[in-house]
């Protein structure tokens, strides 16, 4: 009898003992969460208080503090969406894990922001509403405010909801919103607008044709070749001299903040230079890792997994150049404003640009990951050639804008070259001749990891939809980002104005 009663009471404590384990491991993932949540609040007043420090003998220091935590909260928002761009596709690709992409990707926004970030930061302060409009510094001054309160807002709603939007058509939309409401739409500054609005239309087009373009190339001379290594050996040190070219040519003229600011001319050359040297220097590296590879695709995808680190890390360099503009921009022109109204400098003051730098590396690391996945694996199948494309592409196209201290949507751009490449890769499966033969050469036959298009009808029709559907919810996410945001930033405004006034 003592042993069927002990016999009966050990499902119990076992049954006991497993909820408590699953209550521990609950309360773990909520502490988890939490912890995220207690970090970013930390950030925030820790912009604070060095907004506090040194703005002291500003008049509105109390302001400038309030507006340094909103631009840290927009900056970890963006953070949070906006970068995952940057390192999707690589992460999708699976060039990388998650934890080295999140960390290249942090250290590099910093860099870029720092670096290479107040160009575009002053166009978003000062370029998009005129101040002299305003009635007051202090107007102006809540019209920043609530510019950030609602971009921000709708950023982190978008993030929550997994849908990749655009922070900068976010910011801008809310300044134009509260500009309108202080000024009548007398303040709003729309020539500016009307080349920032083009420039949104252009840029993701401009991702998408040369991510394409870069596939062709990819494909026509080196994938579909009876010699894929011979002809990666050739072209990847290429393929990495431009990208280091472009980006070398982008620091001399200009882009550090104009430290350095040669002629174009001359930062060409520079740029030539410094991608011939690239070559140089790539070519018996990417010799060497060639050695004892087979003849095949899953060969050439380890070839390109440096490169695609490598591109990742210079979009991440050039989203922080332009981007880090949406937290800090507003933040500026506040500080400025209160200043007696005076213009503050044409230099951004460094701690401004270090709150957004550190707190879009920030956002990031804390709530970045779900987005990363979206872009990387569900719009088309990336492998580390396409994404290559993709990361590649939309570095040199955030960095021509930037360059032009035009503030673009990354987003736009990077989700257009991943539709870029997926569209074109429809395309090239039903039209390359190069491809054709060159199954036909295998007797119609490849083995997998040769195949480099899907050969399952149903799957490839699966994709098709998928593609689309992702791309009609990201293009609506778009399509209401700005009118959102500026309704609801002129509402916050008006309802400062009528609090503090």
């Amino acid at each position: 009898m003592a042993n069927s009663q002990v016999q009966l009471r050990k499902p119990t404590l076992d049954k006991d003992l497993e909820k408590f384990t699953f209550t521990e491991q609950a309360t773990h993932f909520v502490l988890r969460r939490w912890t995220g949540v207690g970090i970013a609040l930390v950030f925030l007043l820790v912009a604070m208080a060095v907004a506090s420090s040194f703005a002291t003998g500003t008049p509105g220091v109390l302001v400038v503090a309030i507006t340094a935590a909103l631009a840290a909260y927009m900056a970890m928002n963006i953070g949070a969406n906006d970068v995952t761009n940057n390192v999707g596709a690589a992460v999708g690709a699976r060039a990388m894990s998650m934890g080295v992409a999140l960390v290249i990707a942090a250290i590099f926004e910093i860099a870029g922001a720092l670096l290479a970030g107040q160009g575009v930061a002053a166009t978003v302060a000062s370029g998009i509403v005129d101040r002299s409009i305003f009635p007051s510094p202090d107007a102006y001054a809540w019209a920043m405010m609530a510019a950030l309160i609602s971009a921000a807002l709708w950023i982190n709603i978008a993030t929550i909801a997994n849908a990749p939007i655009s922070t900068t058509h976010a910011i801008i939309g809310g300044v134009i919103g509260a500009g309108a409401a202080a000024s009548d739409f007398h303040s709003v500054q729309w020539d500016a607008i009307a080349v920032i609005v083009v420039s949104w239309t252009v840029s993701p087009i401009l991702g998408g044709v040369i991510a394409a373009l870069f596939l062709y190339f990819i494909k026509e001379f080196i994938i579909y070749r009876e010699d894929k290594i011979g002809a990666a050996k050739t072209w990847v040190p290429v393929l990495v001299a431009i990208m280091a070219g472009a980006f070398a040519a982008f620091i001399a003229n200009g882009g550090t903040n104009g430290t350095l600011d040669l002629p174009f001319r001359t930062a060409l050359l520079i740029g030539l230079g410094f991608g011939f040297a690239t070559y140089v220097v790539t070519r018996p590296i990417v010799r060497r890792h060639a050695e004892g590879l087979d003849n095949r695709n899953q060969s050439l995808r380890t070839l390109f997994r440096i490169p695609l680190i490598c591109s990742a890390a210079l979009l991440s360099f050039a989203h922080g150049a332009n981007d880090v503009s949406n937290a800090v921009g507003p933040l500026y022109g506040v500080v400025s404003a209160l200043r007696s109204g005076a213009e503050g400098g044409t230099m951004i003051p460094l701690w401004v640009m270090v709150i957004g730098a550190f707190g879009i590396s920030l956002g990031l690391l804390l709530f970045g990951p779900r987005l990363i996945r979206i872009v990387g694996t569900e719009i088309t199948k990336l492998n580390p050639m396409r994404a290559f494309c993709v990361a590649l592409s939309s570095a040199v196209a955030v960095l021509t804008a930037s360059a032009f201290a035009i503030p673009v949507s990354s987003t736009h751009i990077a989700v257009g070259a991943v539709f870029g490449v997926g569209l074109f890769r429809e395309w090239y499966t039903r039209n390359s001749r190069r491809r054709i033969d060159y199954i036909r050469g295998r007797g119609n036959r490849i083995a997998p990891e040769e195949e480099d298009d899907p050969v399952n009808v149903d799957e490839t029709r699966r994709r098709y939809l998928v593609r689309r559907s992702h791309f009609m919810t990201i293009v609506s996410a778009w399509i209401v980002t700005l009118p959102v945001s500026a309704l609801l930033s002129a509402a916050i405004f008006l309802t400062l104005n009528a609090l503090f006034t």
